[in-house]
Protein backbone atom coordinates (compact mmCIF):
# COMPACT_ATOMS: atom_id res chain seq x y z
CA UNK A 1 0.00 0.00 0.00
CA UNK A 2 1.06 3.49 -0.55
CA UNK A 3 1.69 5.43 2.36
CA UNK A 4 1.42 8.78 0.38
CA UNK A 5 -2.50 7.79 -0.38
CA UNK A 6 -3.68 7.50 3.66
CA UNK A 7 -1.35 9.25 5.58
CA UNK A 8 -0.93 7.82 9.81
CA UNK A 9 -2.88 11.16 11.03
CA UNK A 10 -5.41 10.66 8.29
CA UNK A 11 -5.80 6.89 9.23
CA UNK A 12 -5.98 7.66 13.29
CA UNK A 13 -9.01 10.03 12.67
CA UNK A 14 -10.73 7.86 10.26
CA UNK A 15 -10.52 4.18 11.83
CA UNK A 16 -12.12 4.78 14.89
CA UNK A 17 -15.34 5.61 12.76
CA UNK A 18 -15.51 2.47 10.48
CA UNK A 19 -17.87 0.10 10.77
CA UNK A 20 -16.70 -2.90 12.11
CA UNK A 21 -15.86 -6.40 9.60
CA UNK A 22 -18.17 -8.76 9.35
CA UNK A 23 -17.72 -11.94 11.32
CA UNK A 24 -16.34 -14.94 8.50
CA UNK A 25 -19.03 -17.64 8.32
CA UNK A 26 -16.06 -20.64 8.34
CA UNK A 27 -12.03 -19.57 8.81
CA UNK A 28 -11.43 -21.74 5.93
CA UNK A 29 -11.24 -21.74 2.66
CA UNK A 30 -11.70 -18.09 0.94
CA UNK A 31 -9.67 -15.31 0.92
CA UNK A 32 -8.46 -12.93 3.68
CA UNK A 33 -10.67 -9.52 3.76
CA UNK A 34 -8.15 -6.60 2.54
CA UNK A 35 -7.88 -4.22 5.56
CA UNK A 36 -9.48 -1.50 5.83
CA UNK A 37 -6.44 1.14 5.26
CA UNK A 38 -5.54 -0.50 1.90
CA UNK A 39 -8.90 -0.28 0.80
CA UNK A 40 -9.30 3.72 1.86
CA UNK A 41 -5.91 3.64 -0.38
CA UNK A 42 -7.75 2.71 -3.25
CA UNK A 43 -11.04 4.95 -2.35
CA UNK A 44 -8.20 7.99 -1.97
CA UNK A 45 -6.18 7.21 -5.35
CA UNK A 46 -9.56 7.25 -7.30
CA UNK A 47 -10.49 10.52 -5.67
CA UNK A 48 -7.11 12.05 -6.37
CA UNK A 49 -6.23 10.60 -10.35
CA UNK A 50 -9.90 10.65 -11.35
CA UNK A 51 -9.18 7.35 -13.15
CA UNK A 52 -12.36 4.37 -13.28
CA UNK A 53 -12.48 2.02 -10.48
CA UNK A 54 -11.78 -1.17 -12.82
CA UNK A 55 -8.57 0.45 -13.57
CA UNK A 56 -6.94 0.87 -10.23
CA UNK A 57 -3.70 -0.45 -9.90
CA UNK A 58 -4.49 -3.39 -7.22
CA UNK A 59 -0.22 -4.34 -6.84
CA UNK A 60 0.75 -0.46 -5.75
CA UNK A 61 -2.68 0.42 -3.96
CA UNK A 62 -3.20 -3.15 -2.52
CA UNK A 63 -7.03 -3.24 -3.12
CA UNK A 64 -8.32 -3.56 -6.53
CA UNK A 65 -10.68 -1.03 -7.66
CA UNK A 66 -14.15 -2.93 -7.09
CA UNK A 67 -13.32 -3.64 -3.40
CA UNK A 68 -12.41 0.29 -2.64
CA UNK A 69 -15.80 1.11 -4.77
CA UNK A 70 -17.32 -1.87 -2.29
CA UNK A 71 -15.97 -0.57 1.17
CA UNK A 72 -16.63 3.36 -0.23
CA UNK A 73 -20.28 2.54 -0.56
CA UNK A 74 -20.36 0.17 2.86
CA UNK A 75 -19.17 3.63 4.68
CA UNK A 76 -20.83 6.19 2.87
CA UNK A 77 -24.04 4.34 4.27
CA UNK A 78 -22.71 4.10 7.43
CA UNK A 79 -22.22 7.59 8.00
CA UNK A 80 -18.53 8.16 8.30
CA UNK A 81 -17.70 10.43 6.43
CA UNK A 82 -19.80 13.34 7.77
CA UNK A 83 -18.94 12.51 11.41
CA UNK A 84 -15.03 12.97 9.90
CA UNK A 85 -15.40 16.85 8.17
CA UNK A 86 -17.13 17.30 11.95
CA UNK A 87 -14.71 15.87 14.17
CA UNK A 88 -12.30 17.88 12.13
CA UNK A 89 -13.98 20.80 11.96
CA UNK A 90 -14.09 20.79 16.12
CA UNK A 91 -10.33 20.10 15.83
CA UNK A 92 -10.39 23.46 14.47
CA UNK A 93 -12.42 25.16 16.72
CA UNK A 94 -10.10 24.19 19.45
CA UNK A 95 -7.28 25.26 17.66
CA UNK A 96 -8.78 28.77 17.07
CA UNK A 97 -8.76 28.42 13.30
CA UNK A 98 -12.49 28.65 12.17
CA UNK A 99 -14.10 32.04 11.57
CA UNK A 100 -17.60 31.03 11.97
CA UNK A 101 -18.84 34.50 12.51
CA UNK A 102 -18.58 35.45 9.04
CA UNK A 103 -19.48 32.73 6.34
CA UNK A 104 -20.03 32.80 2.36
CA UNK A 105 -21.72 30.67 -0.42
CA UNK A 106 -21.72 29.42 -3.80
CA UNK A 107 -22.18 27.03 -6.32
CA UNK A 108 -20.56 25.09 -8.58
CA UNK A 109 -21.36 23.10 -11.88
CA UNK A 110 -20.32 19.82 -12.77
CA UNK A 111 -20.83 18.07 -15.97
CA UNK A 112 -22.84 14.32 -14.87
CA UNK A 113 -21.10 12.12 -17.74
CA UNK A 114 -23.19 9.04 -16.87
CA UNK A 115 -26.43 10.60 -15.69
CA UNK A 116 -27.82 9.30 -12.00
CA UNK A 117 -29.75 11.12 -9.30
CA UNK A 118 -29.49 14.68 -8.40
CA UNK A 119 -28.81 15.67 -12.16
CA UNK A 120 -30.60 18.05 -14.30
CA UNK A 121 -29.63 20.19 -18.14
CA UNK A 122 -27.04 22.69 -17.03
CA UNK A 123 -27.75 25.94 -18.16
CA UNK A 124 -24.60 26.89 -18.53
CA UNK A 125 -23.06 24.08 -20.37
CA UNK A 126 -25.86 23.69 -23.31
CA UNK A 127 -28.61 21.62 -21.32
CA UNK A 128 -25.80 18.99 -21.15
CA UNK A 129 -26.78 16.20 -17.97
CA UNK A 130 -24.78 18.12 -14.96
CA UNK A 131 -24.66 18.61 -11.65
CA UNK A 132 -23.98 21.70 -9.34
CA UNK A 133 -21.99 21.42 -6.11
CA UNK A 134 -23.33 23.93 -3.03
CA UNK A 135 -20.29 24.98 -0.55
CA UNK A 136 -20.67 27.14 2.47
CA UNK A 137 -16.97 28.05 3.78
CA UNK A 138 -15.81 29.98 6.90
CA UNK A 139 -13.96 33.70 6.46
CA UNK A 140 -10.83 31.13 5.98
CA UNK A 141 -12.16 28.96 3.21
CA UNK A 142 -12.91 25.92 5.51
CA UNK A 143 -15.05 24.19 3.92
CA UNK A 144 -18.00 23.72 6.59
CA UNK A 145 -20.70 21.85 4.48
CA UNK A 146 -21.66 20.68 0.58
CA UNK A 147 -24.52 19.82 -1.30
CA UNK A 148 -25.52 18.33 -4.48
CA UNK A 149 -28.40 19.01 -6.65
CA UNK A 150 -29.08 18.77 -10.08
CA UNK A 151 -27.47 21.10 -12.57
CA UNK A 152 -30.73 23.18 -13.04
CA UNK A 153 -31.18 24.14 -9.67
CA UNK A 154 -31.15 27.51 -8.94
CA UNK A 155 -28.44 28.75 -5.96
CA UNK A 156 -30.66 30.59 -3.63
CA UNK A 157 -32.61 27.07 -3.18
CA UNK A 158 -29.89 25.63 -1.27
CA UNK A 159 -28.90 28.47 0.97
CA UNK A 160 -31.07 27.50 4.12
CA UNK A 161 -30.47 23.77 2.93
CA UNK A 162 -26.44 24.62 3.31
CA UNK A 163 -26.85 26.33 6.70
CA UNK A 164 -28.49 23.70 8.39
CA UNK A 165 -26.31 21.27 7.00
CA UNK A 166 -23.56 22.74 8.98
CA UNK A 167 -22.81 20.22 12.09
CA UNK A 168 -22.75 21.31 15.27
CA UNK A 169 -18.78 21.90 16.00
CA UNK A 170 -17.58 21.16 19.41
CA UNK A 171 -14.08 21.87 20.34
CA UNK A 172 -14.77 24.69 23.43
CA UNK A 173 -16.55 25.27 26.11
CA UNK A 174 -20.26 25.92 26.17
CA UNK A 175 -22.88 24.93 23.07
CA UNK A 176 -21.63 23.74 19.92
CA UNK A 177 -21.58 26.23 16.79
CA UNK A 178 -23.71 25.39 14.02
CA UNK A 179 -24.62 28.48 12.14
CA UNK A 180 -22.53 31.89 11.09
CA UNK A 181 -23.64 35.57 12.69
CA UNK A 182 -22.88 36.62 8.80
CA UNK A 183 -23.37 35.38 5.46
CA UNK A 184 -21.84 36.67 2.26
CA UNK A 185 -22.82 36.04 -1.00
CA UNK A 186 -23.42 37.14 -4.84
CA UNK A 187 -25.86 38.58 -6.97
CA UNK A 188 -27.61 35.16 -7.64
CA UNK A 189 -28.75 35.17 -3.89
CA UNK A 190 -30.57 38.54 -4.19
CA UNK A 191 -33.86 37.51 -2.82
CA UNK A 192 -35.57 39.62 -0.39
CA UNK A 193 -37.53 36.39 0.37
CA UNK A 194 -34.21 34.47 1.46
CA UNK A 195 -33.01 37.66 2.97
CA UNK A 196 -35.63 37.17 5.35
CA UNK A 197 -35.22 34.11 5.93
CA UNK A 198 -31.85 34.35 7.60
CA UNK A 199 -32.91 37.23 9.77
CA UNK A 200 -35.54 35.11 11.43
CA UNK A 201 -32.53 32.57 12.35
CA UNK A 202 -30.04 35.09 13.50
CA UNK A 203 -28.13 35.73 10.32
CA UNK A 204 -27.27 38.93 8.93
CA UNK A 205 -27.46 38.66 4.92
CA UNK A 206 -24.69 40.67 2.77
CA UNK A 207 -25.66 39.87 -0.22
CA UNK A 208 -25.04 41.64 -3.51
CA UNK A 209 -27.82 43.47 -5.33
CA UNK A 210 -28.44 42.56 -9.12
CA UNK A 211 -28.43 45.83 -11.27
CA UNK A 212 -25.91 47.73 -8.67
CA UNK A 213 -22.72 48.59 -9.68
CA UNK A 214 -19.46 46.70 -9.14
CA UNK A 215 -17.49 47.85 -5.85
CA UNK A 216 -19.63 46.39 -3.16
CA UNK A 217 -16.58 45.32 -1.30
CA UNK A 218 -18.02 41.97 -0.61
CA UNK A 219 -15.49 40.42 -2.96
CA UNK A 220 -13.36 40.86 -0.12
CA UNK A 221 -14.56 38.48 1.66
CA UNK A 222 -16.55 36.22 -0.06
CA UNK A 223 -13.34 35.24 -2.60
CA UNK A 224 -12.28 33.07 0.05
CA UNK A 225 -15.71 30.23 -1.33
CA UNK A 226 -14.25 30.50 -5.04
CA UNK A 227 -10.84 29.36 -3.16
CA UNK A 228 -11.88 26.59 -1.82
CA UNK A 229 -13.92 25.05 -5.12
CA UNK A 230 -10.71 25.49 -6.30
CA UNK A 231 -9.02 23.01 -3.84
CA UNK A 232 -12.05 20.75 -3.98
CA UNK A 233 -11.79 20.27 -7.92
CA UNK A 234 -8.29 19.27 -7.63
CA UNK A 235 -9.36 15.78 -6.71
CA UNK A 236 -10.10 14.96 -10.08
CA UNK A 237 -13.13 12.47 -9.23
CA UNK A 238 -15.20 15.15 -8.18
CA UNK A 239 -14.06 17.89 -10.66
CA UNK A 240 -16.59 15.92 -13.57
CA UNK A 241 -19.33 13.95 -11.67
CA UNK A 242 -18.86 9.92 -12.61
CA UNK A 243 -20.64 8.03 -9.79
CA UNK A 244 -24.53 7.53 -10.90
CA UNK A 245 -25.14 7.24 -7.37
CA UNK A 246 -25.96 10.46 -5.31
CA UNK A 247 -24.84 9.37 -1.97
CA UNK A 248 -21.42 8.32 -3.18
CA UNK A 249 -20.61 11.44 -4.52
CA UNK A 250 -21.58 13.38 -1.70
CA UNK A 251 -19.73 10.88 0.61
CA UNK A 252 -16.78 12.04 -1.72
CA UNK A 253 -16.93 15.45 -1.41
CA UNK A 254 -17.33 15.19 1.98
CA UNK A 255 -14.13 13.19 2.44
CA UNK A 256 -12.67 16.10 0.00
CA UNK A 257 -13.63 18.62 2.24
CA UNK A 258 -12.18 16.76 5.33
CA UNK A 259 -8.66 16.26 3.71
CA UNK A 260 -8.89 20.10 3.53
CA UNK A 261 -9.59 20.50 6.96
CA UNK A 262 -6.75 18.34 7.81
CA UNK A 263 -4.16 20.05 5.42
CA UNK A 264 -5.20 23.38 7.27
CA UNK A 265 -4.58 21.50 10.67
CA UNK A 266 -1.00 20.75 9.15
CA UNK A 267 -0.46 24.25 8.18
CA UNK A 268 -0.73 25.67 11.51
CA UNK A 269 1.78 23.81 13.04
Amino acid sequence: MRADLVPDDLWERVAPLLPPAPERRQRYPGRLRVPDRAALAGVMYVLRTGVAWRDVPSEAVGCSGVTAWRRLRDWTEAGVWPRLHAALLSELRRASLLGLDDCSVDGSHVRALKGGDQVGPSPVDRARPGSKHHLIVDRYGTPLAVTLTGGNRHDVTQLLPLLEAVPPIRGLPGRPRHKPRRVYADRGYDFDKYRRLLWKRGVKPLIARRGAAHGSGLGKVRWVVERTFAWLHQFKLIRVRYERRADLHVGLLQLACSIICLRRLHASR
